[in-house]
């Protein structure tokens, strides 16, 4: 047989080898580093043996899957490691992540002081070097296998395969566990880890099955990638809007209000109705959106019109039984088929389309209690929300027009670079999913594939990820963590004109069907302004701060004057404040970059004086003093334009 590596050289065998004995072949260095390999396309394990010509790639741990059988090993070891020290924990799942690994186990919670001793036995067990075996067993035999070892949660796994089915296993020393590779030849090639933290998880991510202890961690190929990674770990904690938007009293939660229901604080407030007023006169004024207002509630009936009654139930609040309630009530996930309505109100021409509807409209969804997080997960939330109906010769034009007013929030806000765009489709093997012809979901894909060719835009294909009744083009964004949510969404929908029976009256006067692009403008603000907090790490451009300005008086003497200075700036529309406590200058100063507002005016004797101020900023450092008409009007201007000024000046800690 002949193997095509990487590089385009050639490898002749008489015999078939395991990828293993191929990487030795090739080099010990090579193979001492080897996590996998890659036959023909196909991710497969050291141990797999070739018997025919194929493309070979031995994969290390600089290649993502390569890394990630590296960490799965390691998830191994850490299973191996709670049932040394806690043998009554019983084995859930462990796979690798995209920046590490967890293993979920039948067990009380997981202290630090729990992970710190699993760390230890972890480093016992890598030590001794353990050669990773794979062997396989019928399903029943399997079975049986797992049942005798007490481990219920593998049984059932392997119960909801089919009944022909070979199980795999791998097994290190005398520990053995269900899995389906690929994994490292042995323990000792574990080079650096760290157990990262605990929480809890739904077993298989139902909120109806059992709470499970998941234990977090993260392996490297060196000591030093793994340092690394710690310390943007540790800078990503700083920024984790969860943690800073509480410090910076933005929002904060409250168990008795429950889950997914955050309070956004006065300070937060601000930030919101600041991207409120932003968004609606955008749209209004220059996009050409006329605003509507509709109930956050409706009955059952709408909902089994526009299909979300069967498609989208569980993910509703419904309010009443409908075997026992004449009416049942649902709050709404979303405006759809109210805005619906709002345009059947009136007969249309086909001189009226596009007609584009906006709405600031809160929305509820019953999210996975294991979902919720901070600002990026919640169960009510409000969203910019906008409905365009058109001709379907417009379709393409507005389609591009909802991308271009996305992509400008994004450059106004400076977060253009941090997305990806993806084009989310149907997938056909999943046919009960969706509604409408399998026609209708390639045309309309093509169109938005099309769209985002002509439009020069990089995006990626995700089967599966398209609402029951149409693709889409989500634009997503990943937090601190790594881990992606999106942002705003695009959605091509020919479908649901039919379900409302709306049409327009066209020049022939036939009733014609219209299109109806589903969009967001900014998404949803509480999630925007979690992102906003990470991204800026709470140092926010100077139009979005919750406080613009502090005047800083040098002592008692010059309050009068602090307050007709903070007087003359608030009439200006600028939201600022006066710090009169009875503290030492510099003090003040450390208390208002904590605060993270971006201009500190100073006043004393020689400002009362001369009738000017001394301006601080987080931009350039001591900008000296200035005649307080002329920082006004400089500072009308870059919060009325937008600006997001560079900081040049590294600031004290």
């Amino acid at each position: 047989m002949i193997i095509t590596l990487k590089d385009g050289s050639k490898k002749e065998y008489a015999e078939s080898k395991s990828v293993y004995d191929i990487a030795l072949d090739i080099s010990e260095g090579l193979a001492r580093a080897a996590c996998a390999g890659e036959a023909d396309g196909e991710v497969v394990d050291l141990r797999t043996v070739i018997d025919k010509d194929c493309e070979l790639n031995i994969l290390t741990a600089k290649d993502a899957a390569g890394l990630a059988a590296l960490r799965h090993t390691t998830s191994h070891v850490l299973a191996e490691a709670v049932k040394n020290l806690f043998p009554e924990a019983k084995l859930a799942i462990g796979p690798s992540i995209e920046n590490g690994f967890y293993y979920d186990f039948d067990h009380a919670p997981f202290s630090r002081e729990d992970l710190d001793n699993i760390e230890k036995e972890m480093k016992k067990i890598i030590k001794k070097g353990a050669r990773l075996e794979k062997f396989t067993l019928p399903r029943a035999e399997a079975i049986k296998f797992m049942e005798e070892k007490g481990e219920p949660y593998k049984v059932e796994l392997i119960q909801d395969l089919p009944e022909d089915a070979t199980i795999s296993f791998y097994s290190q020393g005398e520990f053995t566990d269900l899995c389906a590779g690929p994994h490292l030849m042995n323990t000792k090639h574990i080079k650096a880890f760290k157990l990262i933290s605990s929480s809890g998880a739904y077993w298989r991510g139902n909120e109806k099955n059992k709470m499970l202890a998941r234990i977090y961690g993260t392996a490297f190929a060196s000591k030093d990638e793994l340092k690394e990674y710690l310390e943007q770990r540790e800078e990503a904690l700083k920024r984790d809007h969860n943690k800073l938007g509480r410090e910076m009293e933005l929002f904060t939660t409250v168990d008795v209000i429950g889950q997914g229901l955050p309070l956004l604080m006065p300070k937060g407030v601000i930030m919101v109705k600041e991207l409120q007023r932003w968004i609606e006169d955008l749209e209004d004024n220059e996009w050409g959106y006329v605003r509507t207002k509709t109930p956050l509630m409706a009955k059952s009936d709408l909902y089994k019109i526009s299909g979300h009654w069967d498609h989208y139930k569980d993910g509703m609040f419904v309010l009443g039984d409908e075997e026992k309630d004449k009416e049942v009530f649902a709050l709404r996930p979303m405006t759809c088929p109210f805005q619906y309505y709002v345009y059947k109100a009136t007969q249309h021409s086909y001189r009226d389309l596009p007609i584009r509807l906006g709405e600031t409209s809160t929305l509820f969804r019953n999210e996975d209690s294991g979902e919720m997080h901070g600002l990026t997960r919640v169960r009510q939330f409000t969203i910019s929300e906008g409905h365009l109906i058109v001709r379907p010769d417009q379709m393409v034009e507005e389609f591009k027009g909802c991308l271009a007013l996305a992509k400008y929030c994004l450059e106004t806000l400076g977060l253009d670079g941090e997305v990806t765009y993806h084009l989310s489709k149907w997938d056909p093997n999943n046919r009960d999913k969706y509604i409408g012809d399998a026609d209708v979901w390639n045309e309309t894909e093509e169109d938005i594939r099309q769209i985002l060719t002509d439009l020069k835009v990089p995006f990626v294909e995700d089967v599966g990820e398209a609402a029951f009744y149409g693709p889409k083009v989500d634009i997503n964004a990943k937090n601190v963590f790594g881990k992606e949510d999106t942002m705003i969404t695009v959605q091509w929908d020919a479908l649901l004109a039919e379900q409302f029976d709306m049409y327009y009256i066209d020049e022939n006067g036939e009733k014609i069907r219209p299109c109806i692009i589903h969009r967001t403008s900014i998404g949803c603000y509480e999630r925007t302004l979690a992102w906003l907090i990470e991204f800026y790490g709470g140092k926010f451009p100077t139009w979005l701060c919750p406080e613009q300005v502090r005047v800083l008086p040098i002592s008692e003497k010059y309050a009068e004057y602090a307050e007709k200075v903070n007087a003359e700036i608030k009439k200006n529309g600028i939201r600022t404040s006066v710090d009169n406590r009875s503290e030492k200058i510099g003090w003040k100063i450390r208390d208002a970059r904590m605060a993270r507002v971006p201009y500190m005016v100073m006043v004393g004797a020689k400002e009362e004086e001369e009738q000017k101020i001394s301006v601080r900023s987080r931009y350039l450092g001591d900008e000296g003093q200035k005649d307080l008409g002329e920082f006004i009007d400089a500072l009308c201007k870059e919060i009325r334009t937008k600006e997001i000024r560079k900081i040049e000046v590294e600031e004290q800690k």
